[in-house]
């Protein structure tokens, strides 16, 4: 029998498809990538470089600053401080060539600390809007142009010591944002398209002192402050699917709770944490892991629950752990996380048990880090306030495979780039490719 070839509608189609299905796992939306968790699907991602070895380009940037850019096709959106402005910055993928800038310029400078540069929030996307978080200027949105869509300037104040740094979440129809810490806390939910209000949920405390009360020892420098002024959340909060219906994990000094995203109806939650969250909760095989700051504590729940589910659905608590400022990752029943102190660890997730322990370092690494961690095919990809980034294996058996030095200090995150990576430092935006 002879065969027939295919026809040429067929192949193009079929072409069409695999270059649709390319693009859209090249892209990393939001502070976190598609799904908030830190785990890319790309293959065969850069391993070794230097500041001289497999750079595809250099951005210089005007200012220090702390977010981690985000891709969609062949842009990237960042956002920077450039004195009093506040800013999203557009460029092309393949150049680093700057195509658009927009922002606004303060009305009054919000108290930070010279860890934390203005501008810390990650913008985020859909495809067709980009919404980016200024803090007490506002949230906006723009289209892919750089033209202003909607803003929200009624919001309030973020005021805090330590400044603020939770990115927007888009969801379906909805926009979301952790506002806070500040005057007044809440977790907003609005009309992506309009920015109208769609619901808002006040967390009782705010900056009053009326949190969980506060470790008995605070940081050396702010012992000055009232000790409410630094207690505090920067979670960015992630979608997850429980028991076949979408649910928000918000991580809140003292507790861990789920809502219902299209109502702010809260669904369960778990006590457990300690007054200062800096990371976002991470979830796998049905159990979400929440993780404290400043040697607080962390643990994991089972989802599912209603109502108080401390007692039936918590699997572990560790009381006390090491600084955490950054997001871990979950690949095949262990947690990995990249701690303040410079030491990564390795977790058991079903149990909480350490399976190991290691401090990363090199003759040109300061140990210290902000960065969460990044998961692409098996390997876990940081970069320290040093500038040095590490890759090691996702696996209960530590293995580390290249020590990357940039020289140039950084507290954000690695991004995957359709087969390149970004990295985001004080001095520039880096593009990071293989041979």
């Amino acid at each position: 029998m002879k065969i027939q070839p295919r026809s040429a509608p067929l192949l193009f189609a079929a072409a069409l498809l695999a270059a649709v299905l390319s693009a859209s796992s090249a892209n990393w939306p939001a502070w976190r990538g598609v799904n908030a968790d830190g785990i890319s699907t790309e293959k065969n991602l850069p391993v070794k470089w230097s500041k001289d070895e497999n750079v595809r380009w250099r951005v210089p940037l005007p200012e220090a600053g702390n977010s981690t850019p985000i891709v969609w096709g062949d842009r990237i959106f960042v956002t920077q401080p450039v004195g009093d402005r506040r800013t999203l910055m557009c460029l092309n993928r393949a150049d680093g060539k700057l195509l658009w800038q927009q922002g606004v310029t303060t009305k009054e400078k919000e108290l930070t600390h010279g860890t934390n540069p203005f501008c810390s929030a990650s913008p985020v996307t859909d495809g067709e809007r980009v919404i980016v978080s200024f803090a007490s200027d506002g949230l906006y949105c723009y289209d892919f142009s750089g033209k202003e869509l909607w803003k929200r300037t009624d919001l309030g104040r973020q005021i805090h010591i330590w400044g603020n740094a939770a990115s927007p979440v888009i969801h379906k129809d909805l926009c979301f944002l952790d506002f806070g810490p500040g005057e007044s806390t809440y977790l907003l939910a609005v009309d992506k398209k309009t920015g109208k209000t769609v619901w808002k949920n006040e967390e009782p405390g705010g900056d009053s002192g009326s949190s969980p009360p506060a470790p008995k020892d605070p940081p050396a420098d702010k012992k000055a402050a009232p000790r409410g002024k630094w207690l505090g959340s920067w979670t960015t909060p992630p979608i997850i699917h429980e028991g076949g219906r979408d649910s928000l994990l918000m991580s809140w000094p003292g507790r861990l709770c789920a809502l219902d995203p299209m109502t702010g109806k809260e669904r369960w939650n778990s006590t457990g944490l300690t007054p200062l969250v800096y990371t976002s909760p991470i979830h796998a095989n049905g159990i979400v892991v929440a993780m404290s700051g400043f040697g607080g504590s962390a643990l994991a729940v089972r989802t599912g629950g209603s109502g108080d589910v401390t007692t039936s659905h918590r699997l572990w608590h560790h009381p006390r752990s090491p600084q955490r400022i950054g997001s871990g990752v979950i690949h095949e029943g262990h947690i990995y996380i990249h701690n303040d102190p410079g030491t990564a660890m390795c977790l058991n997730l079903e149990t909480g048990k350490e399976v190991w322990n290691e401090r990363l370092t090199s003759a040109a690494a300061t140990g210290a880090n902000w960065s969460s961690v990044l998961l692409a095919d098996g390997k876990c990809y940081t970069i320290t306030q040093g500038g040095t980034c590490f890759v090691f294996k996702a696996s209960p058996t530590f293995e580390l495979l290249a020590t990357n030095p940039l020289g140039e200090r950084s507290n954000s995150s690695i991004v995957p780039a359709n087969g390149d990576l970004l990295i985001r430092t004080h001095k520039s935006l880096w593009c990071i490719g293989g041979k």
